[in-house]
């Protein structure tokens, strides 16, 4: 626990993201849906107006730096609290100083880091205070509030959510920390701009990690003998382990890789399929991006084929979202070659695509009353329901009934192939045309 009055300022012998930490809203990077020009954060906060909330987001958005902003500018005495090295003693200590503070006139801001963190009984003993005002109460997590937090206190807050740093956040935090006096600017560093994207990307949306990787690089320069220092590719691959950290995730090489990953599963492949899958995940993409691609794989190359193929690729994108990297690259592994190997079909696909056009193009017609429910008697009235076949009346399960709009009676879309386990659906399919049209549909 850590109490801090708002104009401390800490910052000798300091890692870079200390050295850094922002003072004001004006120097602080993201979160412009929050405290842009005229936005609802930045209103509370420059109106004196803010209540107890809850910032939830990613590692390394700013959260604690956010909430001591907001307590320095409210002139709020900050504490700083922790889930791990608190209980619930440490808590009421700290009401009670909070409580002597409210009555002088001096308001305190509790900065509840990892708030999930805490028990059902350290969150209720916050309770009391946040209602009459002794705190104001500001919760980190980086897990859904609803699911992590007291429901009792969670209505008490209001959640702010926060954004990953975007590449052009991360590269401007960068260039600040080599030009900034605080930062890096005492020393002469030469870092290309394809090495600082390279950073950002690798950084994933975390500032810290950008930040103490930067710093890491730096220290591992290679100096002159005039004191200047250069951080080039080869610097970066040591300090970072990433032969391939120059992949850009939104520039041509992610499309091309993606593809061919996509092509090699589709011409059953495996091998290829593998290699590209590793070059991807080498070069920082994020697992669950690839993860998605083989789900819409599974249904649009392989699809009735071999229906198992979806399950196997949601399973993955599961497993990828628990573990996360690097121990989901088997997961993602064991998807790609299934897939790979695979029966395969894009009978769905296309017939999507091509009911996809009749919508567009045609009139939204009504469905046919005989498909509609009739819950009350003026829709019986109007004949809702009226004429409707119920199948499971009939042995065949079966009935000749028209499900489709009038101007689109004997439209199809379904084409199955011979595929795989497609082909029983498509005799299944043929089986029902014939017993259809034998009874006059």
């Amino acid at each position: 626990m850590e109490q801090l009055s708002f104009f401390d300022d800490r910052r000798q012998n300091m890692p870079l993201a200390s050295r850094l930490r922002p003072d004001s809203l004006e120097e602080f990077v993201g979160q412009q849906h929050l405290i842009g020009p005229g936005k609802i954060l930045r209103q509370l906060i420059e109106r004196d107006q803010i209540s107890s909330m809850i910032f939830w987001g990613p590692p390394g958005v700013g959260k604690t730096t956010l909430a001591r902003i907001i307590a320095k500018k409210t002139k709020s005495a900050f504490v700083e609290f922790s889930a791990v090295t608190s209980g619930i003693r440490e808590v009421k200590e700290v009401m009670k100083k909070a409580e002597e503070n409210r009555r002088i006139g001096i308001r305190t801001l509790l900065f509840a880091d990892e708030i999930h963190r805490f028990n059902k009984a350290q969150q209720d003993a916050f309770l009391p205070y946040v209602e009459k005002g002794s705190i104001v109460l500001v919760g980190a997590t980086t897990e859904n509030p609803s699911f992590e937090i007291n429901s009792a206190l969670l209505s008490r807050c209001k959640v702010f959510v926060l954004k990953a740093l975007s590449e052009e956040d991360l590269t401007g935090l960068l260039r600040h920390a080599i030009e900034s006096p605080k930062g890096l600017g005492d020393m002469e560093v030469t870092v290309e701009e394809e090495i600082l994207s390279a950073i950002a990307r690798f950084a994933n949306g975390d500032g810290r990690t950008a930040l103490n990787t930067l710093e890491m690089a730096v220290l591992n320069g290679k100096t002159d003998e005039n004191g200047a220092v250069l951080v080039d590719e080869e610097v970066l691959e040591q300090c970072t382990n990433r032969r391939s950290l120059l992949y850009d995730k939104n520039g041509e090489e992610h499309y091309n890789l993606i593809s061919a990953l996509h092509k090699s599963m589709r011409n059953s492949d495996p091998d290829a399929a593998v290699y590209y899958l590793c070059r991807m995940l080498d070069g920082g993409e994020d697992p669950l991006y690839i993860a998605r691609r083989l789900v819409r794989f599974a249904s649009e190359d392989v699809g009735m084929a071999d229906s198992q193929a979806l399950q196997i690729a949601v399973a993955a994108y599961q497993a990828c979202h628990f573990l996360g990297m690097p121990e989901c690259d088997v997961h993602l592994t064991h998807a790609v070659v299934y897939l790979s190997m695979a029966a395969k079909s894009n009978a769905l696909y296309r017939a999507c695509e091509a009911c996809k056009k009749d919508v567009r193009q045609m009139p939204a017609e009504p469905v046919p009353l005989h498909l509609c429910n009739a819950p009350t008697s003026l829709m019986k009235d109007l004949h809702y329901g009226e004429g409707y076949q119920y199948a499971h009346d009939t042995e065949e399960k079966l009935t000749a009934m028209e499900c489709m709009p009038e101007s689109l009676k004997g439209r199809r879309y379904y084409y199955p192939t011979s595929q795989g386990r497609e082909k029983l659906v498509r005799e299944r399919l043929q089986q029902i045309t014939e017993w259809k049209r034998s009874r006059g549909k």
